[in-house]
C-alpha cells in the first residue's frame, strides 16, 4: 500500500491537472493516456454539472448476456465474501457498463448507494464521465481510476479497479467487474484483485455452460460447440442461425420456408441436414418443433441486445462484417436488412466521434457513419476534409 503522504500528493497533482484549461504534452505525460482521452470525451459529452449519481434503469428491461447471468448465480457467494473481506464494493456490469449485480462491505454501502453504484446504475462514459467500468470496456483491458481522475465529484473519494470479463469460448467481452474502495486505501495490487475476480466469473462460465453453442455470423462464419470449432456446411450454419433467432422452435414446414423460401428443395434434403446436425451436436437438437437445446450465444444476438439497450459503441464493435453475406435464406436476409437499418439509425444518433471513426476505418463504404461524422466534426478539423472526400466516393 502507498503511504498516506504519497497518495495525498498524487491526488493534489491530479486536481491541479484537472483545473488546467488545457493539458500540455508534459502534463498529459504524467497521466495514463486512457485517462486523458477519457477526460476529453467526458468534457464533450454534455454531462449535467450537478450530476452526483449514475442514472438508474430497470435491469429487468435490459437484454444482457444470459451466460453472464448464469455464471453469477454460480459464484455470487464467493464474490460477496471477497467484497466483505477486502472492505470494498464489488460490482459486475454488462457490456454497456450498467451494473447487474453488486456486493459491498458495510462501511462503503451508503457511499455506493448514494452514487448509484448499485444494480441498474448506468456508468457509461457519456452519462457520468471518466470511471473504471466504462474505461475498461472501452480499452478492453484492466483499468484503475484514482480519486479525482473520476469525472463526477461525488466519486472522487474512491479509487476503482476494473477488469473486462472475457467469454472463455468466444473470446468476446461479456461485461466488466469493478472493485472500489476509499482513495486513501489505494493499492498497486488492486488491479490484480479485479483480474482475479474476473477469472472467478470466467471459471463459473465454463462450469455453467457444459452444453454451449456459439455462432459467429459476421465476416467469416464460424460455429463453436463446447469450445471446439465445428466443421459444417454453410447451409447448416444458416439453419443454426435461424434456430438461434427462433428459440421457441420451428416446424419442418416453417423451417423449410425460412431457409429456402420458394426454391425447389425437397423436404427430404432438409431432413438429411437436420439429421447430420443432430449427430454433430450430440443430441442438442430437438424436434417437433426443431429447436436448439444447448445454451446459445451469437455475435448477432449480442449486437441486437446492445442496440436494444442503447449501447451503440458495443454494437458497432461486434459488427465486424456483413451478416451471412452469401445467404439466400429469405428469413435471414430480412433479418439482416432489419439489423442494418437499426445500426444505421443508431449511427445517426451517435455522438462519440472515436467510435464512428473506428467504424469508418473498418467500413469505408459506411456512408451513414461518414455523414454523421461530418455533422459532428468541426469544419476546421483536418479529418473533416478527408470525410468530405469519402462522401464523394
Amino acid at each position: 500500500m502507498m503511504t498516506e503522504q504519497s497518495l495525498i500528493q498524487q491526488r493534489q497533482k491530479i486536481d491541479q491537472l484537472r483545473q488546467s484549461s488545457s493539458l500540455s504534452p508534459s502534463h498529459a505525460a504524467q497521466l495514463e493516456q486512457s485517462i486523458v482521452s477519457s477526460w476529453q470525451r467526458s468534457s464533450l459529452a454534455e454531462i449535467p454539472k450537478n450530476r452526483l449519481a449514475a442514472p438508474l434503469t430497470d435491469i429487468k428491461q435490459i437484454s444482457t448476456s444470459s451466460a453472464l447471468s448464469h455464471a453469477l448465480e454460480h459464484c455470487a457467494e464467493n464474490l460477496k465474501h471477497i467484497a466483505e473481506q477486502s472492505s470494498m464494493v464489488l460490482a459486475v456490469g454488462d457490456i454497456g457498463s450498467t451494473v447487474l449485480w453488486r456486493a459491498s462491505c458495510p462501511e462503503l454501502r451508503t457511499i455506493a448507494d448514494n452514487i448509484h453504484l448499485v444494480e441498474g446504475g448506468q456508468w457509461r462514459e457519456e452519462l457520468v464521465g471518466t470511471n473504471a467500468l466504462a474505461l475498461s470496456i472501452k480499452t478492453q483491458q484492466s483499468s484503475c481510476v484514482f480519486s479525482s481522475e473520476h469525472y463526477m465529484p461525488s466519486v472522487q473519494d474512491l479509487v476503482c479497479y476494473a477488469s473486462p470479463i472475457i467469454d472463455p469460448y468466444s473470446k468476446q467481452i461479456l461485461g466488466v467487474i469493478d472493485l472500489s474502495t476509499h482513495w486513501q486505501k489505494h493499492n498497486s495490487l488492486g488491479l490484480l484483485a479485479a483480474e482475479r475476480c474476473a477469472s472467478i466469473i470466467q471459471s463459473a462460465l465454463l462450469e455453467s455452460q457444459k452444453q454451449r453453442l456459439y455462432i459467429r455470423a459476421f465476416s467469416v462464419p464460424q460455429v463453436i460447440f463446447n469450445g471446439k470449432t465445428l466443421t459444417i456446411t454453410p447451409r447448416q450454419t444458416e439453419i443454426l442461425a435461424i434456430l438461434a433467432l427462433c428459440p421457441q422452435g420451428l416446424s419442418l414446414d416453417r423451417l423449410h420456408q425460412a431457409l429456402y423460401g420458394e426454391r425447389k428443395v425437397s423436404m427430404g434434403t432438409l431432413k438429411a441436414e437436420m439429421s447430420q446436425l443432430r449427430d454433430i451436436l450430440g443430441g442438442m437438437l430437438g424436434s417437433r418443433p426443431y429447436r436448439l437445446l444447448a445454451h446459445v450465444e451469437a455475435d448477432f444476438l449480442q449486437t441486437e441486445q446492445s442496440l436494444d439497450a442503447g449501447y451503440i459503441d458495443s454494437a458497432l464493435k461486434l459488427y465486424t462484417g456483413v451478416f451471412l453475406a452469401k445467404t439466400e435464406s429469405p428469413f435471414l436476409c430480412a433479418w439482416r436488412d432489419c439489423l442494418e437499418s437499426r445500426l444505421s439509425d443508431a449511427i445517426f444518433k451517435a455522438n462519440e466521434t472515436d467510435v464512428l471513426l473506428k467504424h469508418v476505418a473498418r467500413f469505408p463504404e459506411a456512408i451513414d457513419a461518414v455523414e454523421r461524422l461530418i455533422e459532428l466534426m468541426p469544419k476546421g478539423h483536418p479529418v473533416h476534409q478527408t470525410l468530405l472526400k469519402f462522401q464523394d466516393i
